[in-house]
């Protein structure tokens, strides 16, 4: 058995019932999202959209980078964007421990140094997101008709609450 035959055959049932042939990728409910890679987090399902309502972007922490800003612009500018959610969430492992100690835990699940490697950590999250926020409403490239907010998910409640 090839070492992703499980998600190939999980693929195929889901082809088979495929119903967004022939969409043209634009942001249905004019939504973007930036948020964590965290697994817990159902960027869709957690606001009540659909595949085909928003454009998800995804990093640790949730952060706004410059490659998350390329995809605001871009889906701001070609794909119906028209609000953006930054969504940082609770037990986030870059907002709950210091550089030195994820390079550790790299280092040891590696069996390689990683003390070179950035992590990005996040030392107060509220700030930061403040921050993101403030990237995004001042980027010259975004009009303020965009409207832009910041959230932080509880991953044991499910529920968003607005922080900026």
């Amino acid at each position: 058995m090839g070492d992703f035959d499980d998600l190939l055959s999980a693929n195929a049932d889901y082809a088979a019932d495929f119903k967004l042939q022939g969409f043209d990728g634009v942001a249905r409910a004019g939504v973007a999202i930036v948020t964590c890679m965290d697994s817990r987090i159902d960027p869709l399902r957690m606001l009540g959209l659909e595949p085909g309502d928003a454009k998800i972007f995804r990093n640790p922490g949730g952060r706004i980078t410059p490659q998350a800003l390329e995809a605001i612009v871009l889906g701001v500018h070609l794909l119906n964007v028209d609000r953006i959610l930054i969504v940082p969430h609770t037990r986030c492992a870059v907002a709950t421990s210091t550089e030195d100690e994820l390079r550790r835990r790299v280092s040891e699940s590696a069996g390689v140094d990683a003390s070179w490697q950035p992590f990005h950590v996040v030392d107060d999250q509220v700030r930061a997101l403040a921050e993101d926020v403030a990237k995004v409403t001042s980027h010259p490239l975004v009009p303020a008709t965009v409207r832009v907010g910041g959230f932080v998910y509880d991953v044991d409640t499910g529920r968003i609450d607005q922080k900026v």
